[in-house]
């Protein structure tokens, strides 16, 4: 079956004159029906699913564990492919990449019953073995899962970031966090890098549901390595690109140049229903009154086997003008999502400075952070948010920082803080 993309823009495009900066939301929808250009599915799919055995797993978490993964290959339609990593201070290979034919399903539940839990925390290691099996399958769609109990060796920080780099492009890596001894923003450094998702997982009982989420989302990928090309006039440049929903990625620094004045982004791999929400700023060479400008064109680009297809398209405009109502007018989905940026900052914000005991900072951040919430809508934040404050006249009065926080109330709302909500229809 094939995958159609349509984009769409956006924006107010007139200026006050002097003006530089031009903001624009582009709505990238892929369906099964649509009038842009189909795109073929890519051929195959692979699931990795990397586990920690390190010392920490003992017990209820390494036995949660192997049966969670034991139902996930269970579940795996026959086909794809899939791999076993397991890894402490080093990755070990458990299953190498196999079908998922029944005997190869059994094959893998009976090696997971002898794992055992002992030794270090070296991330770098289990990414290396998982690179290894995907790099067998150039054109599939390659996803993994990555659990962890704990954080990460220091001594590995380099190594980690030298694999991440060598990994970005090959495969999407979703991480969750099983309890709370793990670092929040470890997790997210790899799973931003690799375009996946960090979560907390507060029991190992509910390893099982989580896992089959991840798999179910997974497997409805079609459309693999879609980038964003956006192309700027002479004399722009791009201040930021960032998918905004349905989470905050900041893309600006995954930028590779194409050619001059022209930027492609990674989106990664797509599903046959899925809908995303990207933010740019533009910085243009201010115009007169009166003048227009096209000042940006953001495509859509698909690579299957080294071939470039064009498969959606959008204009970003510039009209600078003294009407101060037109001017004036933010877009209701630009203030939307600028305003869900803010709300992730305030809440990262005002954790870190709750941590190092800096409560009127952290009073101030959290506090902004609730009225944001309720004036977007966004109920899971603002729900989460109840958890760490108490509100004196909610929803948007003062707040108080609660004296006891369960240490998995505060790591859900800080994993969780970069989710957005779309915006409520007028």
């Amino acid at each position: 079956m094939t995958t159609k993309f349509n984009a769409e823009v956006f924006q107010n495009q007139y200026l006050p004159q002097g003006t530089r900066e031009v903001h624009a939301i582009m709505t990238v929808t892929a369906s099964g029906d649509g009038i842009e250009t189909a795109v073929q599915p890519s051929s195959g799919r692979m699931f990795g699913i990397i586990c920690d055995v390190s010392g920490s797993m003992q017990n209820d978490k390494i036995q949660a564990a192997k049966a969670a993964i034991a139902k996930l290959v269970q579940m795996l339609p026959q086909d794809a492919y899939f791999f076993i990593v397991v890894g402490n201070d080093q990755g070990y290979l458990l299953c190498p990449a196999a079908q998922a034919l029944p005997a190869n399903k059994q094959q893998a539940i009976k090696q997971l019953r002898s794992l055992n839990a002992s030794g270090g925390t070296v991330i770098s290691s289990w990414l290396v073995q998982a690179k290894q099996q995907f790099v067998k399958m150039p054109q599939a769609i390659k996803q993994a899962l990555l659990l962890t109990d704990g954080q990460n060796d220091p001594s590995d920080e380099k190594r980690l970031e030298a694999v991440l780099q060598s990994c970005e492009g090959l495969f999407q890596c979703d991480c969750r966090g099983v309890g709370t001894d793990w670092r929040v923003s470890q997790l997210q450094q790899i799973a931003t890098r690799l375009l996946g998702t960090t979560d907390i997982i507060p029991n190992p009982s509910m390893l099982e549901a989580d896992f089959q989420a991840i798999l179910d989302r997974a497997m409805s990928k079609q459309v693999n390595n879609v980038a964003i090309r956006l192309w700027t006039p002479q004399g722009a440049t791009v201040r930021f690109c960032k998918q905004v929903s349905p989470e905050i990625v900041d893309l600006s620094d995954r930028a590779t140049s194409v050619k001059a004045q022209v930027l492609d982004y990674p989106t990664g791999a797509w599903g046959g229903q899925e809908s995303r929400d990207y933010h740019f700023c533009i910085q243009v060479n201010p115009g007169n009154v009166g003048d227009e400008m096209l000042a940006g064109r953001a495509s859509l680009i698909s690579t299957i086997e080294g071939v470039e297809t064009k498969i959606a398209e959008a204009r970003i405009l510039a009209t600078w003008t003294d009407d101060e109502a037109r001017s004036a007018k933010i877009d209701r989905r630009v203030a939307h999502y600028t305003g869900q940026a803010e709300l992730a900052q305030s809440i990262q914000e005002g954790l870190e400075a709750r941590a190092s005991g800096n409560e009127e900072r952290a009073t101030a951040k959290l506090g902004r952070a609730v009225q944001l919430a309720h004036e977007s809508g966004n109920e899971a934040t603002a729900k989460l948010l109840r958890s760490v404050v108490d509100i004196d006249d909610a929803p948007t009065g003062t707040v108080r920082l609660k004296r006891s926080v369960a240490k998995e109330d505060e790591m859900m709302l800080e994993t969780r803080s970069t989710k957005t909500t779309r915006i409520r229809k007028s």
